[in-house]
This record gives C-alpha cells, structure tokens and sequence, in this order.
C-alpha cells in the first residue's frame, strides 16, 4: 500500500515538473507565458494604487501567482490563429494609503496565444485554488 502511495506522489511531481517546463520552453504551447506574467507584475507594480508607497515597509511585496488554468480555444478562434488562453490569478500585499496599513491585492487575467505573441485582457474573478470561474 505504502508503494502505492509514493508512485502516486511522484508520478503527480513529474506531471507538475511537466506543465511547468512547458510554459518555457521555446517551442511549446504555452512557450513566452512566463514572461508576459513577469511583465503583467511589472505593470502592476507601476499601476496598482498599492503599489504607489516608495517607503521600505509599504511597497509592494509577495506577488504570488495562485492559480492558471487553459481554457478552451474555440473552432472559430483556431482560425483565426489563436491557439491558447490561460486565465491566471495573482496575489500580492501593498500598502493602502488611505487605511494607513497592510493590505492585499489580487486580480485576475486572461491571456491570448495566437503565433508567438501574448496578449493580456481582465478578466472577472474565479476561485484561487481551481481557476474556476465564479
């Protein structure tokens, strides 16, 4: 039974060393998805009103991606060349100026794949753990 249960655990370790090795490899589906995520932390750092605090304590801190998850590109959008949407989630904590304390961000994005390039839209929230759509 133990036996059983250590191959489970690994064969899910490989599935997640998988998924994960895909978002960055050149030529895989969700290959360049790392980075537009890096540059949508980046763009919520220059933009998020908890972010705006320059002081040593206040800044923005934490960023955690809590969850992606591939939706399903339609017949119609495969010919128009698209060929991955992924709606990610972050979190992270900033400084609210108007509370004078600690406070927590989140938002959620869906992105595009059509060719090599990566596009970024809002998307409304969903569960943290899943990706889930409320």
């Amino acid at each position: 039974m133990r036996q059983v249960a250590v191959i489970s655990a690994l064969l899910i370790l490989g599935a997640c060393r998988q998924a994960t090795q895909s978002a960055g490899q050149a030529g895989g589906k969700f290959a360049g998805l790392d980075a537009e995520i890096l540059n949508w932390r980046t763009g919520i750092l220059a933009s998020d009103p908890l972010c705006k605090s320059q002081a040593a304590d206040q800044k923005c801190q934490s960023f955690e991606v809590a969850c992606k998850a591939e939706r399903n590109v339609t017949v119609e959008e495969s010919a128009k060349g698209i060929t991955a949407h992924v709606v990610t989630a972050m979190t992270w904590s900033g400084w609210d100026p108007k509370l004078r304390q600690p406070q927590s961000g989140a938002r959620t994005v869906e992105f595009t794949k059509a060719g090599a390039s990566w596009t970024r839209a809002d998307h409304s929230p969903v569960n943290m753990d899943s990706c889930a759509d409320l």
